[in-house]
């Protein structure tokens, strides 16, 4: 396996950093593996190296004013999610140039398995698997996270960028630190019933009812953050795509703990990460 860096120009000439996992054999495929909101690409790591020595082209990347992407400070910093979305385009771009004739797939890490209906290049994409993606709206969280996210939205969030000029969350142990447009915008969108589409409007509803992808959800009884009806509902917005469910509880692996950031950890490299493998070789 080959690990490289590089540096990449998505719209209005922000930069970000994309990484790429070569095996030592020709690839069967490529696989792009975004993450979560405010977690760095060094968190997949691990599971991107495991996935290339199953024969598979890997490639991860931190969003703009993320990880290796984030500027010194993040205030005054201008980033939106829909820029995000356009960071997806040019990871997609950058895949396509390197592996054009062959098969382009997506795992998604929840905020990653939300962001596909506003990505336009999509229809490269072949096959998606989302992971712990649900739909963000704070009276669907998971009762560990709801109990206590009334504070996020209507406390924490409107204070500290108001003095901050951006969201602080490594200080206040909560999400990561975000730029402002980001975190603005996904509060419009976790305060409102249908999420994404309920905030942005009928044009990016049809965008998430266009995707055709087949696509596998996976989830996890003891998910801190989504529960089950939030998973459901995200996936309804892709509801051109054909979704297949996979639950998953701890003992069904005989472990006490997976929760919302579980699956991408080591110590299931036995027992979830086959799953990735089989879903791409079985189809």
């Amino acid at each position: 396996m080959t690990m490289s860096r590089h540096t990449l120009t998505a719209s209005n000439g922000a930069t970000f950093v994309l990484r790429t996992f070569d095996p030592q054999v020709a690839p069967a495929a490529v696989v792009i593996v975004p993450s979560a909101m405010g977690v760095a690409q060094a968190y997949y790591q691990r599971f991107a190296e495991w996935l290339s020595a199953q024969g598979f082209a890997v490639i991860t990347f931190d969003y703009r004013g993320i990880g290796l992407s984030a500027p010194p400070s993040l205030r005054g910093y201008d980033a939106t999610i829909f820029d995000w979305a356009r960071d997806c385009e040019a990871a997609i771009d950058f895949a396509d140039q390197r592996h054009r004739d062959i098969p382009l797939h997506w795992i998604g890490h929840s905020l990653g398995g939300q962001l596909l209906g506003l990505i336009r290049n999509r229809d490269r994409i072949q096959r998606v698997m989302t992971v712990a993606t649900g739909n963000g709206y704070w009276l669907e969280n998971s009762w560990p996270t709801k109990r206590a996210v009334w504070w996020l939205w209507f406390v924490a969030v409107p204070l500290a960028t108001r003095i901050a000029g951006y969201f602080p969350g490594k200080r206040l142990r909560k999400v990561g630190n975000l730029p402002l447009g980001v975190i603005r915008q996904w509060r419009r969108w976790c305060l409102n019933p249908e999420y994404v589409v309920g905030v942005e409007g009928r044009e990016v509803r049809e965008q998430y009812s266009s995707v055709r992808q087949p696509m596998m959800s996976v989830s996890f009884t003891d998910d801190e953050m989504m529960s089950e009806r939030s998973i459901r509902s995200l996936h309804r917005l892709y509801s051109n795509a054909s979704v297949e469910f996979q639950r998953i509880a701890p003992r069904d692996i005989g472990v006490s703990r997976i929760g919302h950031f579980g699956f991408f950890r080591p110590q299931f490299e036995s027992t979830l990460w086959p799953l990735v493998s089989q879903w791409l070789a079985d189809r």
